[in-house]
C-alpha cells in the first residue's frame, strides 16, 4: 500500500519548523517512495548561516554550482562564507529583511535558497519532493518558489492562511511571466488601493531560461468550507488538499466556535473543528488527512474514508534524519520513552496570532524564565506585518519587537504580552542560533504535535545502543511492511 492505484503516495513528510524538514529527511523519504517535503520558511536565512558555519559536506556549494543565474553563487558566497566557519561566539551575519519591494540581492539570495534546498534534497533520485510554505509569511513566496520550480520541485504545500492566489501563481512562474501576490496591510483601507509584492523572473538575468514543470499545488485547510471553496472556482482550485487537524505540531487554526480556555490556558477545540475523511471525499480532489493520523491504524481509517494517505510531523521530526538539533530532539525521546511528553497549544506564543504547539523543554522559550530573561529583538523580521503609517506609506512590525518599538509603530501593548520570538527560537532548534554579545545565546523553542503513539512505537523497535530510528523506519512502520 505504498502508493495509491494512480501513483500518488500514501505518506506527505510534514514540512516543518525552519530546517527541521531539511532536505536530507526529504531525501530519505522520497527515496522510499513517498513525498519527502522541505520546509519552505526562512530559507534564505538558512542558507546563509549554513555557509557561515563553513558548509560542511560542501553541499551549498555543490548547489549553487547549479543555480543557473550567472554570478549569483559568487555573490553570495563572498558575502555570507566562511571557509573554517564562523567561530562559536561570533554572530551570524544579518540578512536583509523582507519589505514590499525587498532589495536584489535578498531576491536573489531567496530564489538561489529555494533552489538549493530542492537541489540537494532530489539530487541522484527519481523519488518526489514538495516544498512548503506558510500564506502568513506572504511576501518571500513569489521568490521562494521560482526558486524550487528552477529546481524541479514537484509539489508546493501552503498552509496558514488562504492560499486562493497560489495556483495561477505557480502557473504563471512556469511560464516565467510576472506575478504579484495580494499583501495584507493593517489599518489600509479602500481608499489606498490595493498591496502585493510583484515579481518578474525575467528581471534575472537568467541564460538559456529553462522550460519549467508546474508543481502540483496541495493547499493545506482545517474545514470542508475552506476546501470547497478553493476547489469550487477554476482561480483557485489546487490539485489537492492536506486536512491538518487541531493535534498537529506547528501553527494550528483558531476553533471555530467561541474563544474558550481550559484549565491550562490552551484554546478549547471541539466537534466542529474535525474534519472526517468522508466529509473530504465528496470534493473529488486527492486529500491526505493529519493531526493524529501518523499510525498504521489512522492511515487505514484515513484510507478507508477516502483519502489518498496521510501526512506525518511528529514521527519524521524526531527521528535521525530531520534537522533538529540532537539535544532537543533525544530529549523529547527521552521523554516520549517514559510517556512524558507535555506539548501545550499556546494562543499567545505565535505572532501570528495562530495558535501554536509547544512541547514543554526546559533550558527553551517553553519555561517563562527563559522567555522573561531574552531581551526581546526583532533582527530578523520573518513574521512581520505590513502596516499603513499615518502618513500613508508602508511600515513593518511584530508584536514579538520590543514593546516600546511595536508602540510606536503604532500596535497595541496588550498585543506583545506572551509574544514569543519564533524567528529567532525556531532556527536555534534547529541548530542556527543566533550569538549575542556578552555571550548570550537565543534560546530554542520546539514545537511536535501531541500524539507520540508512532514515536513510542518505533522507539520500541530500535535495535540496542541506537538513541532513534530512521526516515525509512516511519516509512515502513506506517505501511505495515
Amino acid at each position: 500500500m505504498s502508493t495509491d492505484d494512480s501513483g500518488t503516495p500514501r505518506i506527505i513528510q510534514g514540512g516543518m519548523g525552519v530546517a527541521i524538514s531539511s532536505w536530507p529527511l526529504a531525501r530519505a523519504v522520497s527515496r522510499t517512495g513517498q513525498l519527502g517535503v522541505v520546509s519552505g520558511t526562512a530559507l534564505e536565512i538558512v542558507c546563509a548561516r549554513r555557509l557561515q558555519q563553513g558548509d560542511p559536506g560542501g553541499h551549498v556549494r555543490r548547489a549553487l554550482e547549479r543555480f543557473p543565474l550567472p554570478g549569483a553563487a559568487e555573490r553570495i558566497l563572498r558575502t555570507f562564507y566562511v571557509p573554517a566557519g564562523k567561530a562559536p561566539a561570533a554572530g551570524y551575519r544579518p540578512v536583509p529583511r523582507f519589505t514590499l519591494n525587498p532589495a536584489n540581492a535578498l531576491r536573489e539570495l531567496t530564489v538561489a535558497a529555494n533552489f538549493v534546498e530542492v537541489f540537494l534534497a532530489k539530487e541522484n533520485h527519481d523519488g518526489l519532493i514538495g516544498i512548503n510554505y506558510l500564506r502568513k509569511i506572504e511576501l518571500p513566496i513569489p521568490f521562494a518558489c521560482y526558486g524550487a520550480m528552477l529546481a524541479g520541485v514537484d509539489h508546493v504545500l501552503m498552509g496558514a492562511g488562504n492560499p486562493a492566489d497560489l495556483p495561477l501563481i505557480l502557473s504563471r512562474l512556469a511560464r516565467h511571466e510576472p506575478v504579484s501576490l495580494p499583501v495584507r496591510v493593517q489599518g489600509a483601507t479602500s481608499a489606498d488601493g490595493d498591496f502585493a509584492v510583484h515579481f518578474d523572473p525575467r528581471d534575472l538575468a537568467i541564460e538559456d531560461r529553462p522550460e519549467l514543470r508546474r508543481p502540483r499545488f496541495d493547499a493545506i485547510v482545517a474545514s470542508v468550507d475552506l476546501a470547497t471553496g478553493l476547489a469550487g472556482d477554476p482561480a483557485t482550485r489546487p490539485d489537492g488538499f492536506v486536512v491538518e487537524g487541531y493535534t498537529a505540531g506547528g501553527h494550528n487554526a483558531p476553533p471555530r466556535g467561541p474563544r474558550r480556555l481550559d484549565e491550562l490556558g490552551q484554546p478549547r477545540y471541539d466537534d466542529r473543528d474535525v474534519v472526517e475523511p468522508r466529509e473530504m471525499a465528496g470534493i473529488g480532489l486527492p486529500f491526505w488527512m493529519a493531526g493524529s493520523y501518523g499510525t498504521p491504524a489512522g492511515l487505514a481509517r484515513a484510507v478507508a474514508g477516502g483519502a489518498a494517505g496521510v501526512q506525518v510531523g511528529t514521527a519524521f521530526a524526531l527521528c535521525r534524519e530531520s534537522g533538529m538539533d540532537d539535544d532537543y530532539k533525544y530529549r523529547l525521546l527521552e521523554q516520549a520513552a517514559r510517556g512524558q511528553v507535555d506539548v501545550r497549544t499556546d494562543g499567545r506564543d505565535s505572532p501570528t496570532g495562530f495558535p501554536f504547539k509547544v512541547a514543554q523543554l526546559a533550558g527553551t522559550l517553553s519555561d517563562e524564565q527563559v522567555y522573561a530573561d531574552r531581551q526581546r529583538v526583532c533582527d530578523l523580521g520573518v513574521l512581520r506585518s505590513a502596516y499603513r503609517k499615518p502618513d500613508g506609506t508602508i511600515g513593518y512590525r511584530c508584536p514579538s519587537e520590543p514593546t516600546a518599538v511595536y508602540e510606536r509603530h503604532g500596535g497595541r501593548l496588550a498585543n506583545t504580552v506572551g509574544r514569543r520570538c519564533l524567528c529567532n527560537a525556531l532556527l536555534a532548534t534547529a541548530g542556527f542560533a543566533q550569538q549575542r554579545p556578552g555571550g548570550y545565546r537565543e534560546p530554542a523553542i520546539v514545537t511536535t504535535g501531541v500524539d507520540y503513539t508512532a514515536v513510542r512505537d518505533l522507539l520500541a523497535r530500535v535495535p540496542a545502543g541506537e538513541r532513534t530510528y530512521t526516515a525509512q523506519d516511519v516509512v515502513t512502520y506506517l505501511l505495515g511492511d
